[in-house]
């Protein structure tokens, strides 16, 4: 969003954020959509088994189940001699008499008609079995290729400035500084960086507290920093969507693409090379795609967190589902059909699962622009910093722009006068 950015978020980071993005949707509908069961075990002696057990469902197929594997359970709709069978306050009669497994089978599947006392949301689900899948995948692929994606990128940019290094202003400075940013420019970016800031490190200390945090300094002394995460986190969130749509609002004019884009891109930024700097406007290639990151990812983000600060009362992905289904998009996947139809506390998991996938990328995209508008780039800080850049600077990194910040002396002037440099 700043000055700072360049090639480094631009063709790269654009190219990695677009697969972060796909691997993000892809493991968001992995997590509940249907997939075709896996062969099950040996019926002739699954049903052997089942005889000799009094027609019970046998260890095996309890065990197959919770695989994934394919399991015949409508015997248990006819399980026992139901109406045969003593009355069910006969002290001896068979369990078939007895038996309440429909009842437990409707209340599993959120499909029992029952009356609680309870006024929340949701109250009348008792039971529901997606979580376990929720939480082995927040734990298991999650943590893992997030984290790992942030190390790596921080990897990277090291690397790049032990090869690169710092990416300097090439002419002689001029002496005089020009506006690139006014105090709302500014206020905007600002708002939208601190407050982001703040909701990763608390969101970070959340996820990951249970794992790394916990066994550093124990249950009791981590119980009052989650709940400090949690109250910044749910109360930020709100300056961070109000800075969202004011970066749209005062930028997204300046950040449609267009042909300049292409060359730009085509060199690299300049990046690479001393002394090449292809032509910008006042955004160039890399820093429209921070810009429409931020944007889509800040809207996506946004809406999940919407749902998780009001749980039960913003379901999104059913209807997300119906939508994408009608594309046949997860069908051509592999998919096949998502689910249009979910128990709330399905939807909350995948709202969940989805704020933390964003995040992730957002995170990672957000890391390499910070490098570039602090230590990767001479004089990339001030334009977010005083608002002012050093002419030399603006006429190689900008050049279209600042040709069009000239008076009629050949003085740049920006929209704040020609200032000499401090």
């Amino acid at each position: 969003m700043s000055d700072s950015t360049s090639g480094t978020t631009g063709g790269g980071s654009g190219f990695g954020f677009f697969v972060l993005l796909m691997l993000a949707f892809l493991a968001a509908t992995a997590i509940f959509a249907p997939r075709a069961p896996a062969p099950g075990p040996d019926i002739e002696a699954i049903a052997a088994a089942r005889e000799a057990n009094g027609g019970a469902m046998t260890r095996e197929e309890i065990m197959a189940r919770q695989e994934g594997m394919a399991v015949d359970t409508d015997f248990r709709r006819n399980f026992g001699d139901t109406e045969g069978g003593a009355a069910i306050n006969a002290q001896l009669g068979t369990l078939g008499g007895a038996s309440d497994a429909e009842m437990f089978r409707a209340l599993r599947f959120n499909e029992a008609d029952i009356t609680v006392s309870s006024r929340a949301p949701a109250s009348e689900v008792l039971i529901q079995d997606t979580g376990m899948a929720w939480l082995q995948f927040r734990e298991g692929p999650l943590a893992t290729w997030g984290g790992g994606a942030m190390l790596g990128m921080i990897g990277l940019l090291v690397l790049f400035y032990l090869f690169r290094g710092k990416i300097m202003i090439d002419g002689e400075k001029t002496g005089h500084t020009i506006l690139r940013f006014a105090g709302i420019e500014r206020f905007a970016h600002w708002l939208l960086a601190v407050s982001f800031i703040l909701l990763g490190v608390t969101g970070l200390v959340s996820f990951f507290g249970r794992s790394l945090i916990i066994p550093l300094i124990g249950h009791e002394a981590f119980a009052p920093v989650a709940m400090f995460c949690k109250f910044v986190h749910n109360y930020v969130a709100w300056p961070f969507m109000l800075a969202v749509a004011m970066v749209f609002v005062l930028w997204v004019w300046h950040n449609i693409p267009n042909t300049t884009d292409l060359k730009w891109a085509a060199q690299g930024g300049g990046i690479f090379k001393k002394g090449v700097h292809p032509p910008a406007k006042k955004f160039n290639a890399g820093q429209k795609v921070i810009f429409w990151s931020v944007v889509l990812l800040g809207v996506s983000i946004s809406l999940s967190g919407l749902s998780l600060l009001f749980p039960f009362e913003l379901p999104m992905f059913a209807k997300t589902f119906v939508v994408l289904n009608q594309t046949g998009l997860p069908e051509a996947l592999g998919f096949g059909v998502l689910p249009e139809v979910m128990p709330p506390h399905q939807e909350m998991q995948l709202a969940q699962a989805w704020h933390a996938i964003v995040a992730f990328v957002f995170m990672v995209i957000v890391i390499a622009h910070i490098y570039i508008g602090s230590v990767g780039m001479e004089g990339a800080f001030d334009a977010m910093g005083s608002g002012h850049v050093e002419a030399q600077w603006a006429k190689e990194h900008h050049s279209i722009w600042y040709e069009e910040q000239q008076d009629p002396l050949d003085h740049p002037v920006g929209k704040g006068g020609r200032t000499p440099a401090e």
